[in-house]
């Protein structure tokens, strides 16, 4: 390396006959590998009832009612009935296991009923039941009605029927439950039966609200068996504390303007909850944010931070070019509604719930801090001064480290940043090194900052055909006792040129044996 430096200045002062400067522009940091931290706030969505929040509440002395008036603006409660739902459990299943400890019935689509004994069945497309006489081959869709004991799904105990219907070559498991049986596998589903009786009556209430609002259309189904409906256990789940809730507001609702309001609920707000305008673009007047301070108690009311490195963004949420920054506007109520990503090809605009999704944050109210450290626009020389610059953003005291060997990094100093998180700060290796940026709890990529010798050579007057000078360097891979660096002497340099030549000839470093050199830098070494 010593050598192919040497020459590259040599040449060019003899070729230039002179000392003039040139004047060039300055180069651009080339972006470097951005990681970020995601801090956030609550669990859910954010809009309606806080489940915390009603648990707050409930343990200071409030009643269902006030609750549910609370965190459902200028609803009353009131009464409604509906005898039954069906509850979509399992499709695209190649088998079904049915079963009872007691004796059970099965009847198909043409009205012919088939006798069961206690005990399973497996049922495959081709539904056929067992018989006396063997196996009989039913029509789809086929109803098992319960005897004197409950029907078992896959080994989870149901109430109510049980219909297995056939789509294409799989099935469908869909249960059809009088709603205040569904309800007390929904409420043991979604919270805990150890909570105070009000905040599980509250529960209830919201539940059996949103069951009719949410009605599914065009299935065969009314419900699904998850968060696309309602989180429901079925009778296998159930607890007689959140049972109790459910019978003590039997046909109870949340009614706004005389109809049914769609009770939303989630798990933990972070300390306020979100309208419907900021998070779903479409506002609802009982559906607006309110202040929760008891979701204090949630284990969930602040959370983070998470690292996400810029190449796992680019992956799960599909970007083409690699992310070098992320932010968002919030809501009045905190959450974000969109992400916009810079990238290598632009900016391009993410729904915050699709971030979410894709990062399986717990909600979108978050904070994302950045950590970007760039690559120099230009190479470093031995006692020069580089210039570091990148993006600290969104986090608190960043300060930039330096390791020699990327194992030990010791801290230079802190990053003094512009408002939006942009920094410089100047630095001088004196040997290859690797910097990052540091938080608590995170850091960005090392960058290697290579630092090349420096080289000074000057032409004595009385003989213009050879050049003299210095070379000063400090290799990175150098021997050193720990805390004791030593910076190696400069060593002398000659090299001669033959008349009219702007090639050296020669060039020897005073205490080593002599080296040839390549004019073109053909064997570097």
């Amino acid at each position: 390396m010593r050598v192919f430096a040497l020459v590259l200045v040599s040449s060019a002062v003899v070729a230039a006959g002179s000392a003039q400067a040139t004047v060039t522009q300055k180069s651009q940091a080339v972006p470097g590998e951005a990681v970020f931290l995601v801090s956030g706030r609550g669990w859910g969505h954010g809009v309606g009832m806080s489940q915390y929040g009603a648990y707050g509440m409930a343990n200071e002395g409030a009643s269902y009612a006030k609750i549910l008036a609370y965190f459902y603006t200028g609803t009353q409660l009131g009464k409604t009935s509906m005898s039954e739902v069906r509850v979509l459990l399992a499709e695209g299943r190649r088998a079904l296991t049915i079963s009872s400890p007691l004796p059970y019935r099965a009847t198909d689509a043409d009205g012919v009923t088939t006798k069961l004994p206690a005990g399973p069945i497996v049922l495959k497309p081709k539904l056929k039941l067992p018989t006396a006489t063997g196996p009989v081959a039913a029509v789809s869709p086929v109803v098992f009605t319960p005897g004197k004991a409950p029907l078992s799904l896959d080994g989870r105990l149901y109430r109510g029927k049980l219909e297995a219907s056939v789509q294409g070559s799989f099935l469908r498991a869909v249960n059809t439950v009088q709603m205040e049986s569904y309800l007390q596998g929904v409420v043991a589903g979604e919270m805990p039966h150890t909570w105070p009786a009000e905040a599980l009556k509250a529960q209830a209430v919201a539940a059996r609200s949103y069951t009719l609002a949410n009605l599914v259309k065009g299935k065969p189904f009314d419900l699904y068996p998850d968060q696309r409906s309602q989180v429901y256990v079925g009778l296998s789940g159930e607890k007689p504390e959140t049972s109790a809730a459910v019978r003590a507001t039997a046909g109870q609702v949340v009614l706004y303007g005389g109809r049914v309001a769609s009770t939303l609920y989630f798990s933990s707000s972070g300390g306020k909850t979100a309208s419907s305008a900021d998070v779903f673009g479409v506002a609802v007047p009982y559906l607006v944010s309110k202040p929760d301070p008891w979701d204090r108690l949630s284990p969930y009311h602040r959370w983070g931070p998470i690292v996400v490195g810029a190449r796992t963004i680019q992956s799960k949420l599909d970007v083409p070019a690699r992310v070098l920054d992320a932010s968002g506007v919030a809501t009045p109520s905190g959450r974000l509604r969109a992400v916009t990503l810079e990238t290598t090809a632009g900016a391009t605009s993410v729904p915050a719930a699709l971030l979410r999704t894709a990062l399986e944050l717990r909600s979108t109210w978050v904070s994302i801090g950045v950590l970007r450290l760039d690559h120099p626009p230009d190479p470093a020389v031995f006692g020069s001064q580089v210039e570091l610059s990148g993006l600290a953003r969104g986090l608190q005291t960043p300060t930039l480290s330096s390791s020699k060997d990327g194992v030990s990094w010791r801290t230079v100093g802190p990053l003094q940043r512009s408002t939006g998180g942009a920094f410089a700060a100047a630095v001088r290796p004196t040997a290859t090194t690797r910097y990052r940026i540091e938080v608590k709890g995170a850091a960005s990529p090392g960058l290697l900052v290579p630092v090349s010798s420096r080289v000074r050579l000057a032409q004595p007057a009385l003989d213009p055909t050879s050049l003299s000078g210095m070379v000063r360097s400090r290799s990175s891979a150098s021997k050193e006792p720990r805390g004791r660096p030593s910076r190696a002497p400069p060593s002398t340099v000659r090299a001669r040129f033959a008349p009219g030549s702007s090639s050296s000839r020669a060039a020897t470093a005073r205490g080593s044996r002599p080296r040839t050199a390549s004019p073109r830098g053909s064997r570097r070494r």
